[in-house]
C-alpha cells in the first residue's frame, strides 16, 4: 500500500512543491530587489501562468511545455 503523500515519513511529501520553489526563487525572485508587494505578487503571477505554464520546457515533460503537453496528449486520444 502507498502512503498517502504528505504523510509522517514519507521522503516525497513536498519534493515536488520544493524542486518549483526553489527553481521560482533562482529564476525570478534572486533577480532583483522587488519595491513593492504589488510588483512582487504581479511578478509571481507572470512567473507562473506565462514562463512556467507556456514557455518553460520540463524534463518530466519530455522536454515540452505543460501547454504542448496537454495539446500533444489531447490529439492522440480518442473523443468518446
Amino acid at each position: 500500500m502507498v502512503p498517502p503523500i504528505g504523510s509522517i515519513g514519507d521522503c516525497y511529501h513536498s519534493a515536488m512543491i520544493e524542486s518549483f520553489w526553489n527553481r521560482m526563487q533562482t529564476e525570478l525572485l534572486n533577480r532583483k530587489k522587488w519595491p513593492t508587494r504589488i510588483e512582487l505578487a504581479n511578478a509571481i503571477f507572470d512567473y507562473f501562468e506565462i514562463f512556467h505554464n507556456r514557455q518553460r520546457r520540463h524534463s518530466a515533460l519530455a522536454m515540452r511545455t505543460p501547454i504542448e503537453f496537454e495539446v500533444f496528449h489531447q490529439s492522440i486520444q480518442p473523443v468518446v
